[in-house]
């Protein structure tokens, strides 16, 4: 047996010591591949200490500043900040119970809870809930049970997926095989990923210049409607569903459209025998002013996927929820179980807490609170349309948007928002914020100016 190799003399340390800010850099850069980023990195991350409220705590001073206040809500997770005590009380709690136990022939009341309230709050006729352990997986599973259910009716050649173009999905390969294909992040795997079926982006209107101006108010284009109407009738025998990110497409370019779209799919669909597939990942528990971005539309989907605000930004936790019809399909099949099982699936911890998230968040006036953080962006981000190099401004919700004619200079951005106290993650050719919902005015309107300064040095 080949013996362990020690650790090097200088990581050997207690699971309690503290690491100078220093020594935790260089051993960052040692060890540590970042999200999207190089190894060793190209910019060395800022080193946060400790979180509370909307405000990070810096290891050492960036650029001045002990403190951040966070403008990302740790990619828009963390939606009630941080430290709250009601989600503390609600982990140590369960902490005390149990931490973890398998999914596969046990179950557990903050599991079973959840699944019931995420089907109450969630749109009818969405009745079954399988719980997955991150965004991206739970695309895949959206992705599996579309592909199963058509297969165990009896319709195996419906097996490719359909979207539009801009949107971004996850990381792992079905999801990825549906961002888009030219210019998004995963172009590298366009020879290896499944081919996909893409429709043209939705028509969004041109540069306005102004944060009062939208694509959630544009009107739905009859030629568009046309083109999806023809795209999804000449592939109908081989897709299984379309998937889109319903109002707001995220990662793919921050881009809003009209939930008068989401109806026409959802007609389009039916008409053709197709599913339809919503991934609420990033809009989901309110970030666009309604509890789920198809409450815009008043219409519901066959497989919704629900994940990151879940659990307040805690811990790791997604869904996947769908229609007993979808269910009743799968469950009838020639292999009549849907075979995906994540280890940590159902995970105690993080049921508890996302149980006390979603309490916590619909036991508030939540609506109004993003109304509020709405007109505040509106007002503070408007300036920035004046900037040179400023394409457009827009805001919904609690997501505000300044977008520039050129690629971002991240780590110029990044310094530049940082200076100002603000804690923000620019990408591509944006310059984005989507706070906590706790942030106050003060607080917001210097987020607001740590957008300007980002956007005025990207």
């Amino acid at each position: 047996m080949t013996p362990l190799r020690p650790l090097p003399p200088a990581t050997q340390m207690s699971a309690s010591s503290r690491l100078a800010p220093d020594r935790l850099l260089e051993l960052d850069r040692a060890h540590v591949w970042h999200p999207y980023g190089a190894m060793p990195a190209a910019v060395p991350p800022f080193a946060v200490e400790s979180a509370r409220g909307v405000r990070l705590r810096m290891s050492q001073p960036v650029e001045g500043r002990d403190e951040l206040i966070d403008g990302m809500s740790s990619w828009w997770a963390a939606i009630h900040g941080y430290g709250h005590p009601v989600l503390d009380e609600a982990v140590r709690d369960q902490l005390g119970r149990m931490s973890h136990v398998m999914f596969g022939g046990l179950t557990h009341e903050p599991a079973v809870r959840l699944a019931a309230r995420l089907v109450e709050i969630t749109p009818e006729p969405l009745q079954h809930v399988f719980l997955a352990d991150s965004g991206s997986v739970a695309v895949e599973v959206a992705a599996k049970m579309c592909l199963q259910y058509w297969r165990s009716v009896g319709r195996p050649a419906k097996q490719r997926l359909l979207t539009w173009r801009g949107g971004y999905h996850g990381d792992t390969f079905h999801p990825m095989s549906v961002c888009d294909p030219e210019g998004g992040m995963h172009q590298l795997w366009s020879g290896v990923l499944p081919r996909q079926i893409f429709a043209d982006a939705p028509p969004a209107p041109g540069p306005v210049r102004s944060s009062g101006a939208n694509g959630f108010d544009a009107p739905v284009d009859p030629g568009y409607a046309a083109h999806l109407d023809e795209l999804i009738g000449r592939h109908a025998d081989e897709t299984a569903a379309v998937i889109v990110e319903p109002v707001v497409q995220g990662a793919g370019g921050m881009r809003f459209h009209s939930p008068a779209l989401l109806r026409e799919l959802r007609r389009l669909c039916d008409r053709h025998g197709v599913l339809l597939v919503f991934d609420e990942i990033a809009t989901g528990f309110g970030r666009t002013g309604a509890l789920f971005a198809a409450d815009h539309a008043g219409v519901s989907p066959d497989v919704m996927c629900v994940g990151k605000a879940l659990t307040g930004g805690y811990l790791t936790l997604a869904a996947t929820l769908c229609t007993g019809a979808v269910a009743a399909g799968i469950s009838g099949g020639e292999v009549p179980v849907l075979a995906h099982g994540p280890t940590f699936m159902g995970n105690p911890l993080a049921c508890a807490v996302a149980n006390a998230s979603i309490e916590l968040l619909l036991s508030q006036d939540w609506a109004s609170n993003v109304k509020r953080i709405e007109a505040g962006l509106r007002a503070g981000l408007a300036p920035a349309a004046a900037l040179p190099g400023v394409r457009d401004v827009r805001v919904l919700g609690a997501i505000g948007v300044v977008q520039l004619d050129h690629e971002v200079d991240v780590a110029a951005a990044t310094r530049a928002a940082a200076r100002a106290g603000v804690w923000l993650r620019p990408f591509r050719d944006l310059v984005y914020t989507m706070p906590p919902y706790v942030t106050g005015d003060d607080d917001l309107a210097a987020v607001c100016a740590g957008v300007a300064a980002a956007a005025g040095k990207g």
